[in-house]
């Protein structure tokens, strides 16, 4: 055989090994896929950088500037928020309160409030308390079932430095479906088969840096 012939074999020994190494590290990719997606709440190296970058060079927090004008008295606020507590998110607490707004609501509907008494201000539990009262005294009780929520709006945001409370008024659309019944089980309002559309403007209140986490609902309004 060859000496060139032997070289060859060699080089070619070589190659396999190599191509079998890469694919013990990297996995094996046949044709077009799709990059892989990204893990909720997690961020890549870059996504990182960038927002490091953003905060060294004083950039734009869009966190903030999705929900509120940039500049108003709101964003300022938010920033504030952020500054007292590095781990408060203005998106992660809409998504949070959209939560809250179904489970607050519903156990407003079916009496059943003194679960979400920790998550009420002594007035709006008071308020809600008074209201199931009178239906029962008049012998009505509600059938409510949960739709969905079709939008979470952030209008307003104020904070104080001096105690670290911040207070959030979100605007809320949801759709359910309810009705009324008296005593002898007569619908005296509403529809079954009709979805309402509920519009409610809410405001939560925290103190931030604090070890309870939670918000507390301190007024409800439309």
């Amino acid at each position: 055989m060859s000496s060139e012939m032997i070289q060859l074999l060699v080089l070619a020994g070589i190659a396999v090994f190599l191509i079998l190494r890469l694919k013990n590290v990297l996995g094996t990719r046949e044709g077009f896929e799709k990059p892989p997606l990204p893990v909720p709440g997690a961020k890549d190296e870059a996504a990182s950088a960038r927002e490091n970058f953003e905060v060294i060079e004083g950039g734009v927090d869009r966190d903030i500037t999705d929900h509120v004008d940039e500049g108003s008295d709101a964003a300022d606020a938010l920033a504030a928020m952020k500054s007292a507590e590095p781990g408060f998110g203005v998106s992660d607490f809409l998504s949070g309160a959209s939560g809250a707004y179904e489970w607050i609501l519903m156990a407003f509907e079916n009496a059943e409030i003194e679960e979400i008494k920790p998550f009420l201000s002594e007035e709006v539990y008071e308020t809600f308390a008074d209201v199931i009262t009178l239906r029962e005294n008049e012998g009505l009780t509600v059938e409510a079932n949960f739709v969905g929520v079709r939008e979470v709006t952030l209008l307003d945001a104020e904070f104080d430095a001096k105690t670290r409370e911040a207070e959030l008024k979100v605007r809320f659309v949801g759709e359910l479906t309810s009705v009324v019944r008296n005593e002898e089980g007569d619908v005296v309002e509403g529809n079954p088969n009709e979805i309402k559309r509920q519009k409610d403007i809410w405001t939560f209140a925290r103190i931030m840096g604090a070890d309870d986490p939670n918000w507390q609902l301190v007024a409800t309004g439309e």
